[in-house]
């Protein structure tokens, strides 16, 4: 080995000018490169399970939106993948996220070798595509992170704010039929704010007041009657029922509660005297974030694409829509958290890299020498940027760790040969020159040649089965570590 690195070493230190002319070359096209890699802001992950959220329109019954559930579950059950699948429709109305029967869950466990997550994710599609279904298609803990940034379960949540829900819906569907058209988005869909039918009591405030009535008495009275109440408790073991006494179906109509009794002082009066009762429209649910209404359209990346490239088309597209005074949008998603963590990490490493700098002038009291040993970090890049680009994974926090780490790793070498030309200048008395420098290097070969092994023999493991799961945030790491 030290032969072999002699003969190129004299070569090199011959033509100092044109090697590092050549090496400052490699390290801008690295840091070119890696400006253009895609970017996220975690691995993505391969958690061994699928969440798949289906959402119907709002209003469907639960009988429906169990058949219909059912005939999901029987697609997906026959792929051979598929080792068992657990749903949930509708979620309690006391739950954190309250859900009505329109949206179901469907937790996806696979077999152990199953396909790769890519091609999954295109089958699940494609065979819920026959549905009358929208579909989001995630895993357990993705769908939590994204929940957590942007309080959607989505990669991407483009979020429109405004008053009057008619033209929220408008503009919704605006954006998304302009995002349709951008590639590598899947699962685009605006969020279910639809019309329902309602009932709508409008109390005659001056007739009221003639028969003494209460307007919220009134109200309270006609959705008592309609709704029901909670007038008792059935304990069957350790579970409770409760009993709930309301009209019957033939008397929950608009006619018949209008010609129900109210109790007034001066005597019963049917409820059409004092208000007006009619079925009408009105939305589902309605939203507000920061107290302003909003709607979203949300979508999620395909498997390969650049979030950064797919976020500016969404921004573009956005800014290009015509927005009434008043409405205002917000693009938020884990590219959010992937764009501080950068800013953090940067400078973070400035500092650290500042930190660096003080204890190695401390120790060799030469900006020269300090120079030289910071200066193998952005040499070491180039082969990990490289390493990046072969094996296809995006610039992530999980890289840039991978980046710090490797940092530590090119300083030490950097220490151990700068210490030894120090050691033979002044213990062995040799001139601080070019052989000090060639007999230095070769001595130090076989030192730093067992180091490095050592950590890439340490990395194989997470650099072989880079899909398999539990290893999406180590496998970068190993990656840029390695290179």
């Amino acid at each position: 080995l030290k032969r072999g690195h002699a003969a190129p070493l004299r070569s090199l230190l011959g033509h100092a000018r044109p090697v590092m002319a050549v090496a400052g070359l490699a390290v801008a096209a690295a840091g070119l490169a890696a400006v253009f890699l895609p970017r996220t802001f975690l691995p993505p992950f391969n958690e061994g399970s699928f969440t798949v959220n289906m959402t119907f329109n709002p209003g469907i019954s639960l009988a429906e939106s169990n058949r219909i559930g059912l005939v999901a579950e029987r697609l997906l059950l026959g792929m051979p993948d598929v080792k068992s699948i657990g749903r949930r429709t509708g979620r309690a109305e006391l739950d954190e996220h309250a859900e009505g029967v329109h949206s179901s869950d469907l937790e996806i466990d696979l077999k152990p070798g199953a396909r790769s997550k890519p091609e999954l994710v295109a089958d699940i599609r494609g065979r819920l595509a026959v549905l009358p279904v929208n579909v989001n298609v995630g895993q357990p803990i993705s769908h939590r992170l994204d929940h957590m940034l942007s309080g959607v379960r989505a990669e991407i949540a483009l979020k429109i704010f405004g008053e009057d829900l008619d033209t929220l819906r408008a503009l919704a569907e605006d954006l998304r039929a302009r995002m349709a058209d951008i590639p590598g988005i899947a699962d685009l869909q605006v969020e279910k704010q639809v019309l329902i039918p309602q009932l709508e009591i409008r109390v005659d405030y001056n007739r009221a007041a003639l028969y003494g009535v209460q307007p919220a008495a009134l109200v309270e009275q006609l959705s008592r009657l309609s709704n029901g109440q909670v007038v008792s408790r059935v304990v069957d073991g350790y579970r409770r029922f409760d009993v709930v006494m309301r009209l019957s179906d033939t008397m929950r109509t608009t006619q018949r509660l209008g010609d129900l009794l109210i109790e007034t002082p001066s005597g019963w009066v049917p409820a059409r005297q004092i208000a007006d009762i009619r079925e009408t429209d009105g939305p589902n649910q309605i939203l507000r974030e920061n107290a302003r209404r909003r709607i979203v359209v949300q979508a999620n990346t395909q498997a390969g694409s650049d979030m950064g490239k797919i976020v500016q088309a969404i921004q573009e597209k956005a800014a290009a829509a015509s927005l009434p005074n008043g409405y205002t949008t917000s693009l938020e998603g884990s590219f959010q958290a992937q764009a501080e963590a950068s800013r953090t990490i940067g400078l973070l490493s400035l500092l650290s890299l500042a930190l660096v700098f003080a204890l190695l002038y401390s120790r060799y009291r030469s900006v020269v020498f300090t120079l030289i040993i910071l200066g193998s970090i952005p040499l070491a890049l180039i082969g990990s940027v490289a390493a990046l680009w072969i094996a296809g994974q995006p610039l992530s926090v999980a890289s840039m760790i991978g980046f710090i780490t490797l940092t530590g790793i090119a300083t030490r070498n950097g220490i151990l040969k700068i210490s030894h030309y120090l050691n033979l200048a002044i213990h062995e008395g040799l001139p601080f020159g070019r052989e000090l420098v060639i007999r230095g290097s070769l001595e130090r070969l076989a030192p730093v040649l067992m180091t490095a092994l050592s950590a890439g023999v340490a990395l194989v493991p997470l650099l072989v089965g880079a899909d398999a799961p539990g290893k999406e945030i180590l496998h970068p790491v190993a990656v840029t570590i390695f290179g």
